[in-house]
């Protein structure tokens, strides 16, 4: 991975919500934010691990706000914008990040989909709705939606999760087209395998042996790193994608332009040019 790009200084004196923003992605999203000079705040399900977040952001002299709370609930969604509103009295910039990762196919529950559908859509929906007023007031403003590249394929036993984020898809251009007359871009990203909490558990720890056989789904040959993804993020929220809205960025180190031929390492023309 390439390093870091130089600090750039785009978000001095904005204010930003990230909801999911105490791990992951979020995580470090909120890290990039901070260190672009916004102001953020961020949610989460976990009330040890967002209070840690905050903590540590702060000594770093960010100025954060964590709020605990479930994405499913619409009272905690109005209370988000509420309590960011008090505290910097503006909204320029919403991550729609948090989401429940509920795979399951025929077994799946009603409340499954529940779940899945009302912490990642519905919940993408509400804030969006809660923070338009907001933004507008402030003079426009930008929303990215994290999807997947699981909105756009078929995976097995993944209806649940791969039906949400397909919504996700649809929904940013809907939000896209209703919300450009108040000045606010809506964009998503979709990330391939980035490595998680969700993939460090499903490796079991053991990057060094998982990495190069997920690797193999990706043209880059290697898993993403959250800040390659947070960094699509910040740039769809800038002013350098000040003429990109309805639009979705893939993070997937090339996942969805492969065909059944993998990476062609035992195909005829393996190595041909």
């Amino acid at each position: 991975m390439k390093e870091r790009a130089a600090l750039r200084d785009r978000f001095r004196g904005k204010v930003a919500i990230v909801t999911g923003g105490s791990s992951g992605i979020g995580l470090a999203t909120v890290r990039e934010l901070c260190r672009e000079g916004a102001s953020v705040a961020l949610t989460g399900i976990e009330p040890d691990l967002g209070a840690a977040a905050e903590r540590d952001f702060r000594r770093e002299g960010f100025d954060v706000l964590f709020l605990c709370g479930d994405m499913a609930d619409e009272s905690f969604c109005a209370s988000v914008v509420n309590d960011t509103l008090a505290k910097w009295n503006r909204v320029d910039f919403l991550v729609n990040n948090a989401f429940s990762f509920v795979a399951k196919g025929a077994d799946a529950a009603r409340a499954d989909w529940e779940r899945t559908f009302q912490v990642g859509p519905i919940a993408y929906a509400t804030m969006a709705a809660n923070v338009a007023g907001p933004m507008k007031k402030a003079g426009g403003g930008a929303i990215v939606n994290v999807s997947s590249i699981s909105a756009r394929i078929a995976q097995p036993n993944r209806w649940t999760y791969n039906a949400a984020k397909g919504a996700v898809a649809n929904l940013t251009r809907c939000m896209a087209l209703d919300l450009a007359p108040s000045g606010i871009r809506v964009n998503s990203v979709s990330p391939g395998w980035i490595w998680t909490r969700e993939v460090e558990k499903a490796a079991g720890g053991d990057r060094e042996r998982w990495e190069p056989v997920w690797g193999e789904y990706h043209m880059l040959r290697r898993l993403g790193e959250t800040v390659e993804v947070a960094a699509a993020i910040l740039f769809l929220l800038s002013s350098d994608a000040a003429f990109i809205t309805g639009a979705d960025l893939p993070v997937d180190g090339g996942y969805q332009g492969l065909g059944s031929e993998g990476l062609g390492s035992t195909s005829q023309f393996a190595g041909s040019h």
